[in-house]
């Protein structure tokens, strides 16, 4: 005698069976649709990201979704310090029941210095993908999308909504990405899936603190440099001190805290510049900062 359980189980089965065919036969699609989302260029700063999302809305556009393109104005953009910034939407309703929303973001920091390949060719060179966002979070954009498809060559019937969010302000803040979706009443989901690394549930994200200091010294000449006030010397005091405040004010802000390779830092005009005879070096600080370590920034009214 067969049982509901043993024809329940069966059947599950089988359809893991049909996604994992269907993921297989159109793995080199996926790929491809990859590349192209990598060789469109969306470096946060400077945040011109609106080109990125017109293309990858004409992707989606040949897989049958059709994406709602929602245009940040430009007065916001400009004043969160981007240049252009465009969410896009793709829904997919099946029936009644829950909407789950799949969020990726597609701007992504630049890709400094060092790198052996174009980071925006998206080569691949030995089973691997080269390239800015490769991995955080225009991957999660194809994963998204493909995973969808996957889900409806099933011709199963299936109840809910799916939809895809592909938005553009995750590395300043989400601001004007998710929440201004959400704020806009332009979505709803019950239910949501983001990028991530720690594959868990969690109610918690790492949070980032954000200086930018100019400090003015006094031109000197050279022969006779103590009547010069070096700006470059006392810039590095104020960064050094700046840390071991934040430091001695948030317990656990120093070296063990820190996650390696998250902490950035950009100093511009690090030569000294005439300017009305001051010199002037300024400073742009831009720390990734732990979950516990906010939780005491939030405390401690910081």
């Amino acid at each position: 005698m067969t049982t509901f359980a043993q024809n329940k189980t069966q059947t599950n089965s089988e359809t893991y069976k049909q996604l994992d065919a269907w993921i297989d036969a159109h793995f080199d699609e996926q790929v491809r649709f990859l590349q192209a989302l990598i060789q469109v260029p969306t470096d946060t700063p400077p945040g011109n990201n609106t080109p990125h999302a017109l293309r990858a809305a004409e992707l989606l556009a040949q897989f049958g979704f059709d994406a709602e393109k929602h245009e940040v104005p430009e007065a916001e953009v400009k004043a969160a310090g981007l240049e252009s910034i465009t969410n896009l939407i793709v829904r997919r309703r099946y029936g009644e029941g829950k909407t789950i929303a799949l969020n990726a973001h597609g701007d992504v920091v630049p890709p400094g210095e060092g790198w052996t390949h174009d980071p925006y060719g998206g080569e691949i060179v030995d089973g691997k993908i080269y390239g800015r966002a490769t991995a955080v979070s225009k991957c999660d954009m194809a994963s998204f999308t493909f995973a969808v498809r996957a889900l409806e060559s099933l011709g199963a019937k299936l109840a809910g909504s799916v939809e895809l969010h592909f938005t553009y302000d995750e590395e300043y803040g989400g601001e004007l990405g998710p929440d201004w979706l959400l704020n806009h009443g332009l979505t709803k989901p019950d239910l949501m899936m983001a990028a991530g690394f720690s594959y868990q549930v969690v109610t918690a994200h790492n949070g980032c603190l954000q200086l930018e200091a100019t400090v003015h010294g006094k031109m000197g000449h050279a022969a006779v440099p103590e009547t010069a006030v070096d700006a470059l010397q006392a810039a590095t005091r104020v960064l050094a001190q700046s840390i071991a405040a934040t430091g001695a004010q948030v317990g656990g802000f120093g070296a063990d805290e820190m996650i390696e390779g998250l902490t950035r830092m950009a100093v511009s005009d690090a030569v000294a510049q005439r300017s009305d005879d001051l010199a002037k070096v300024s400073i742009e600080i831009d720390y990734e900062i732990p979950v516990r370590t906010c939780t005491a920034f939030v405390q401690g009214g910081f």
